[in-house]
């Protein structure tokens, strides 16, 4: 049976969409993991045969398959070519399934699955932007006659995420307060160190607050009268990049590679487009089944810090060891470049079981439409 291997994970930090940046072209920050990818690992460029990349902001300069130009804006062979996918956040978690895939099917040897997005120079929803402005309806008839005109946001989703579980607002700033804990301790410490390739002058994750208190999150307004939801309970908005090597056994061997870890399962569920934010529940339940393993084997998980309800109502109905639930701080803490933070976590778990010795990690994220991808690793 064929074997999916990561032989190479790498990630810009994640800046802040007003930081030092912002700034840079999106091209510039693919090109920057891509080409730091192929030089640490070793591989000769034009061996990989495919450069599969996320971003959801596909508009200005994040359009013309970003993947393609950032390859090019490397200085890498224009033999290989690159392709731009779009499943919302979780948009480079899905090319590392893509790339793994090829991989697992034999039809490819070495594929790099990366992420990239600026939130700061695209906005979040400038793709949308266009219809909002001509006065089209995002959403077609099809959608109209089975979910009415109802609200459909993220931030909806969230705060019905609080009301179906019951969480408070003390609930969400206390998980918050964690994360920028954790993530300020793993800062310091240098675990980050190793996993980033520094750029524009910036070395560490931009977004880090571990000064922050209960009583700073207090002063803050609800995202709307009556919310549980603040700012300080969502991901912060972002900047970043990120990018995976997978590798076959054959192209282990023919290129001297040092496997890292070792793709168990790849796995993908679709849940309540309404609710939006829920679907990792299922989707871990469903890739925990397929793999044959139980919650209690996962040494590491990182499940994406979209809103602090995401990964609270995942810890209440999986049962994990919180932790062992993004160790190192979340997006709340570290940000969430929208198309990177796929990318971006897998770089963070593949890294972290590595400096722990864990054997088994798994990676989650919730998306746009309902969905959830979860990849389970087991280290090498």
């Amino acid at each position: 049976m064929a074997e999916a291997f990561i032989v190479g994970a790498v990630r810009t930090p994640v800046g802040t969409k007003k930081g030092a940046l912002a700034g840079v072209h999106p091209a510039e920050l693919g090109a920057h993991v891509l080409k730091e990818t192929v030089a640490r690992t070793g591989v000769p460029p034009a061996a990989v045969e495919d450069v599969i990349m996320g971003c959801v902001s596909q508009v200005g300069p994040q359009a013309l398959d970003i993947a393609r130009t950032a390859w090019l804006s490397a200085g890498l062979p224009e033999s290989t070519p690159g392709v731009t996918i779009d499943r919302q956040c979780g948009s480079s978690q899905q090319a590392v399934h893509f790339a793994a895939q090829g991989v697992l099917s034999g039809t490819q040897d070495l594929v790099l699955a990366s992420g990239v997005e600026n939130m700061g120079m695209v906005p979040m929803g400038a793709n949308a932007k266009f219809a909002i402005d001509e006065g089209l309806p995002l959403f077609g008839d099809g959608w109209t006659d089975r979910y009415g005109t109802q609200e459909i946001s993220q931030f909806r989703g969230a705060q019905l995420m609080c009301e179906k579980w019951g969480y408070k607002r003390d609930d969400l700033e206390r998980f918050a307060l964690e994360s920028h804990r954790r993530a300020g301790a793993a800062r310091d410490a240098g675990r980050f160190d190793t996993e980033i390739a520094p750029i524009a002058g910036v070395e560490q994750d931009e977004g880090v607050r571990p000064d922050t208190t209960l009583e700073k999150m207090a002063e803050l307004q609800p995202i709307r009268e009556g919310w549980e939801l603040t700012a300080a309970v969502a991901s912060q908005v972002s900047v970043g990049a990120g990018a995976v090597l997978i590798a076959s056994e054959r192209a282990v061997a023919e290129h001297g590679l040092t496997p890292l870890a070792r793709v168990v399962q790849l796995s993908l569920v679709g849940d309540d487009p309404v609710y939006m934010l829920t679907a990792p529940i299922p989707a871990t339940r469903t890739a925990l089944e397929k793999s044959g393993l139980g919650i209690g084997d996962i040494d590491v998980t990182e499940i994406n810090e979209a809103f602090a309800p995401v990964p609270l109502a995942w810890l209440d109905e999986l049962g994990a060891d919180p932790e062992t639930v993004n160790p190192n701080g979340g997006a709340i803490a570290l940000g969430h470049p929208l198309g990177a933070t796929g990318s971006v976590l897998m770089t963070k778990l593949v890294h972290e079981l590595h400096r722990t010795g864990g054997r088994y990690g798994l990676q989650t994220m919730c998306e746009g439409g309902g969905q959830a991808n979860v990849t389970i690793i087991e280290r090498v």
